[in-house]
């Protein structure tokens, strides 16, 4: 079976590719537009393990049209910022493009061959309105639902589940997910290819280019080892806000699960992939963490509030547990210490790619 994975020298690509080369039985094809600081580096790596890669972008229909024949994509192409579009950094309609042009001229690619198509989508496709109004209490230094609140539908103590609401707004970033997830579901409903969309929650591990809009627990820990400045922004300045945290090599059971179910299964088409309440932690938390684990330092209160900023975003991972049998394996301590580890072992890592 030959497995395309979009955005393959990217961090999550970059493990699921590592991941899948290291079970066998897959023709590994990485694909990727090396546009990022950062991934040549592993590109040199993966090729070590027979994987073919190919340099393309998804926005371009040339480049995915000219990709090899492959049976299955997994779509890990994407701009991860929930700020991009309104940032300056990136204009808003390059941001439509990379996050939902690229993945029609995927979805294209996929009724020709008539390959499965898996998309790793994201928690912020979740209404922004009714979750920054959610009754909160602080406890142990992090944000919490509070338990005689009456929550709105698809939320519980538990986290967000699969029905909670997509109305706008979820942000430019959030919609080009959600519009992506749809159209990739009526692809496959029309053409009959197999489609599978896993909403993630943060995904974090060694080696994350991790930035403060995308990868925070990477960011925050590499930022606490260099002594660079750190500020609590927003809800008071207090570093209350939460997060659940995933290693993505825990995504590939349920990838492989997937790729293996086919058309048939009458497995949901929808799963939140996340870490769940066990593993979340706020910035408060994570900075005692530091202080354990490095000694401490100072953060700055600093209540300025960011676009699109949510004190509390935790998934309900129940319905992927009961129907597909998924679970988290690596637990958020060894997340945090294994990002520390390759933090201290290479410290122009986020410098490099922030492109300084």
């Amino acid at each position: 079976m030959t497995v395309l994975v979009t955005g393959a020298c990217g961090f999550v690509g970059a493990t699921i590719v590592h991941e899948l080369a290291g079970r066998g039985g897959y023709r590994l094809v990485g694909c990727d537009s090396f546009v990022r600081p950062g991934s040549e580096r592993n590109r040199a790596t993966l090729r070590q393990l027979g994987v073919r890669f190919v340099h393309a972008d998804v926005r371009c229909w040339s480049d995915v049209d000219g990709l090899p024949t492959a049976d299955v994509v997994i779509d890990a192409a994407a701009n991860p910022s929930v700020v991009a579009g309104i940032d300056g950094a990136v204009a808003s309609r390059q941001l439509v493009e990379h996050n939902l042009l690229g993945t029609v001229n995927l979805l294209e690619y996929c009724r020709r061959h008539r390959a499965a198509f898996v998309l790793l989508s994201t928690s912020r496709v979740y209404a922004i309105e009714p979750l920054a109004s959610l009754p909160l209490d602080v406890v142990d230094g992090a944000f919490r639902p509070v338990e005689t609140a009456s929550f709105p539908a698809g939320l519980s103590a538990r986290g967000i589940d699969e029905t909670f609401s997509t109305a706008p707004p979820v942000s430019l970033y959030g919609a080009t997910k959600v519009a992506a997830e749809q159209l990739a579901l009526e692809y496959g409903s029309a053409f009959g290819f197999p489609v599978w969309v896993n909403r993630c929650g943060v995904l974090a591990g060694p080696g994350q280019f991790g930035r403060a809009d995308q990868g925070i627990f990477s960011y925050w820990i590499a930022a606490w080892i260099a002594e660079r400045r750190l500020r609590y922004l927003g809800f008071g300045g207090t570093g209350h806000q939460v997060r659940d945290c995933l290693h993505p090599a825990d995504l590939v059971p349920l990838l492989v699960a997937q790729i293996e179910a086919g058309l048939a299964s009458d497995k949901p088409r929808i799963v939140n992939v996340g870490g769940g309440v066990e593993s979340a932690r706020s910035l408060a938390q994570l900075s005692a963490w530091c202080a354990r684990r490095f000694g401490p330092r100072e953060v700055v209160s600093d209540g300025t509030e960011r676009p699109f900023d949510l004190p509390w975003v935790v998934l309900d991972n129940a319905l992927a547990s009961r129907t597909w049998g998924w679970g988290p394996r690596i637990t958020v301590d060894a997340v945090l210490e294994a990002i520390a580890a390759h933090a201290a072992a290479n410290p122009t890592w986020t410098v490099m790619a922030e492109g300084g």
